[in-house]
C-alpha cells in the first residue's frame, strides 16, 4: 500500500503532494479504522524523515481535530454512548476539565489504544475542542516520532531483514489470535 501512495504522491509537485499527503491522512483519521502507518512509510520516503515526520503529524493533529468536530456534530446524535465498551474509554466520557484533558493525553500516548476510538469518546464527553486539540496534539508527539522512526528503519532494511520481520509479525499475530480464540471458548 505504501508503495502504491508513494508513486501517487510523488507524481504530484512538492506542494501539491505535501497537501494531498495531509488531506489522506485527515481523511484516514476521520474514517478512524485505517491505520495511517502506510502514509508516513510513503511521506518519509518521498520527502525524507523530518518533512516527512511534520507532514504525518501535521496530518493527524488536523484529522484528530477534524474527527472530533464532526464527530460531536453529527455522530453524536446517531451513536450510542453504550457503544464503547473499554473501561478508560467510558471514564472519558463522563470527565471534565483537566481529567478530560489527562485522560486523552495519556490514551493518545497508550501504544494500543484505537485512535478513532479515543476521538469518538472524546466528542462524546463534554470537553472543549480546545482541551481536546491540546491533549490530542501532545499526545501524539512521542506516538508519531516512534511511528516515525520505525518506518524509517524498516525502509532501511534489506530484503533479508524485511522477511524476518514479515515473518515474525505474522508468528506473533496468529498466537495473538490462537489466545483469543482459546480465552473465548472458556
Amino acid at each position: 500500500m505504501e508503495n502504491i501512495v508513494a508513486e501517487w504522491l510523488g507524481s504530484l509537485n512538492g506542494p501539491a503532494a505535501a497537501g494531498v499527503s495531509i488531506l489522506l491522512n485527515i481523511i484516514i483519521s476521520t474514517l478512524g479504522v485505517i491505520p495511517s502507518i502506510f502514509l508516513t512509510a510513503a511521506n518519509i520516503s518521498i520527502f525524507g524523515f523530518e518533512f516527512g515526520l511534520f507532514l504525518s503529524f501535521t496530518g493527524e493533529v488536523l484529522g484528530a481535530i477534524i474527527s472530533f468536530i464532526l464527530y460531536r456534530k453529527g455522530l453524536r446524535k446517531i451513536a450510542s454512548r453504550k457503544s464503547i465498551q473499554q473501561k478508560l474509554l467510558k471514564k472519558l466520557l463522563d470527565s471534565k476539565g483537566v481529567e478530560a484533558f489527562l485522560l486523552v493525553l495519556g490514551l493518545r500516548l497508550f501504544p494500543f489504544a484505537p485512535s478513532g476510538l479515543v476521538t469518538l469518546a472524546g466528542a462524546f464527553s463534554t470537553m472543549g475542542i480546545l482541551n481536546f486539540a491540546a491533549a490530542s496534539t501532545l499526545g501524539k508527539i512521542p506516538a508519531i516520532l516512534i511511528e516515525a522512526y520505525s518506518v524509517q528503519e524498516v525502509l532501511l532494511m534489506s530484503r533479508t531483514g524485511k522477511f524476518i520481520l514479515t515473518l515474525t509479525a505474522i508468528v506473533l499475530i496468529g498466537s495473538f489470535i490462537i489466545r483469543v480464540r482459546k480465552s473465548a471458548r472458556k
